[in-house]
């Protein structure tokens, strides 16, 4: 999507030849190949190791992290290795974005007219809320130290890292739909109007 959007704002006139049907098939194809061969990568090690102990995992879903510290070998470094794999792919496609965003920054303030520049940031701004939104619950969820005993964070953070993209992806699409704006809107003046009444009569 950074990219869609570098060409459209940055190139608009090469948009049709640059964003045909064949770009759009490699990207999806380059994104589904390492999606799945990181995905390969953690099942592969997880299936090679020895479980003796419990089998109950203080998660509502079977995360990698957590499977692991059931396992009865040390398996530290072959993990530490994937996710260590998996940071350098989540650090190349980020850097991608971030490249593709300066150029279309750089692009926009060269914009002579306010509603120009306005509709290129509303544009690019919801792509950019859930790319930040998602990657910083990826990065509490799997970069944090597990530890040994339960603890009501790891759950929390799994239900973040799950869900809340999820859940605000067609929210954050849908800011520029003008009744999304009129429907957010009094949802918060429903909210401060409850909160100020509640305080002036307890």
């Amino acid at each position: 999507m950074a990219y869609d959007r570098y060409v459209a704002i940055c190139k608009p006139l090469h948009y049709g030849t640059l964003m045909d049907r064949r770009a759009c098939t490699q990207m999806a194809a380059s994104a589904w190949v390492s999606a799945i061969g990181y995905s390969a990568l953690h099942s592969g090690n997880t299936f090679t190791l020895p479980f003796c102990d419990s089998n109950v995992i203080n998660q509502f879903f079977c995360d990698i992290p957590q499977v692991v510290k059931l396992s009865c070998s040390d398996a530290n470094i072959s993990e530490i290795g994937i996710v260590a794999f998996g940071v350098c792919l989540g650090l190349v496609c980020f850097a991608f974005i971030l490249v593709s965003y300066v150029q279309i920054f750089i692009t926009v303030r060269r914009i002579p007219s306010e509603q120009g520049k306005h509709k290129a940031f509303s544009t690019c701004i919801p792509h950019i809320m859930v790319v930040t939104l998602f990657l910083s619950n990826g990065i509490v969820a799997y970069l944090k130290p597990t530890s040994n005993s339960p603890s009501a964070f790891d759950i929390l953070v799994g239900v973040l890292y799950s869900t809340v993209p999820q859940v605000m992806n067609p929210v954050i699409y849908s800011i520029r739909n003008k009744e999304m704006k009129v429907a957010l809107w009094e949802v918060i003046q429903w909210i401060l109007f409850r909160r100020n009444y509640s305080c002036s009569f307890p």
